[in-house]
């Protein structure tokens, strides 16, 4: 990979992970339009890291309580509201596993044509911008019970196909159940972190099989811009979506996916 291939595969990662607008759709297409080669296994995980550590850098203080009263409701220590946070995080990521695991490879051969991505990047699009205009609660993490948490967990599972966005399917869902703009991201981005930690797990063990050499220059360079990136876009993006809402992102989609179906269709 050249410098270039580098800064922008790492920025690309870390802006849209968080962002309602898929990442997976844009680490598919770039290569799709541009001559670039595959960025390799190696690299893939260096962007997760990264994204992962800005996450959980982010969030270092609602994690910290939410591990330590996880822990002692384990012990019977009682069931307080960040104890409840940490079992709806780890319950709301199981169908994205099971999904996941059961149709891996329908995905990853059948699902990845910029077609797909662009019918997923509108209709779901349409989808998170309904729900926006429509919002009709003001509830935060916090506030959730278990046939919410089903909801949304089910809806992350939709996200394994290419053009939906992790973050959009599931703030949609968590707006449509009543939670405010603010709660619907935080708690995208709490379940991403089992996500993205299951995913960079995966490609690890891939990685350990292939033995290929690395570049550990740009896999080094990679997850630190890509985690940067990752860190701002998640603080900004809080602070957007107070004031102006998701139909921005809305419009984005609707240009991208009627792009993508005009070039490939």
């Amino acid at each position: 990979m050249d410098w270039l291939q580098v800064v922008v595969l790492s920025i690309v990662q870390g802006l849209t992970e968080f962002l309602p607008i898929s990442s997976s759709a844009h680490l598919i297409l770039v290569p799709v339009l541009t001559d670039w080669q595959d960025q390799g296994l190696a690299f893939d995980v260096a962007l997760h890291i990264g994204s992962l550590a800005a996450v959980v850098l982010y969030f270092r203080h609602e994690l910290v309580r939410m591990s330590v009263s996880w822990a002692g409701s384990l012990r019977g220590g009682g069931m307080d509201q960040d104890a409840r946070l940490g079992w709806w995080v780890l319950l709301a990521t199981l169908p994205v596993c099971v999904i996941g695991f059961a149709f891996r490879d329908v995905i990853a051969l059948g699902m990845r044509s910029p077609v797909i991505i662009g019918v997923s990047l509108i209709g779901f699009g349409l989808l998170l911008g309904y729900a926006d205009w429509r919002r009709r609660g003001g509830r935060s993490e916090y506030q959730l019970g278990l046939r919410d948490v089903l909801l949304i967990g089910f809806a992350q599972a939709l996200a394994l196909i290419p053009g939906t966005s992790r973050s959009g399917i599931t703030i949609t869902a968590a707006l449509l159940i009543g939670m405010s703009r603010e709660g619907a991201a935080r708690f995208s981005f709490l379940l991403s972190i089992p996500v993205i930690a299951l995913a960079g797990g995966l490609e690890i063990l891939g990685l350990i099989r292939e033995a290929h050499e690395v570049d550990w220059l740009a896999v080094t360079v990679g997850a630190i811009l890509s985690g940067i990136s990752a860190y701002l876009c998640i603080h900004y993006f809080l602070a957007f979506i107070k004031r102006v809402g998701m139909q921005p992102f809305v419009v984005y989609r609707l240009l991208l996916g009627g792009w993508l179906l005009w070039l490939f269709w």
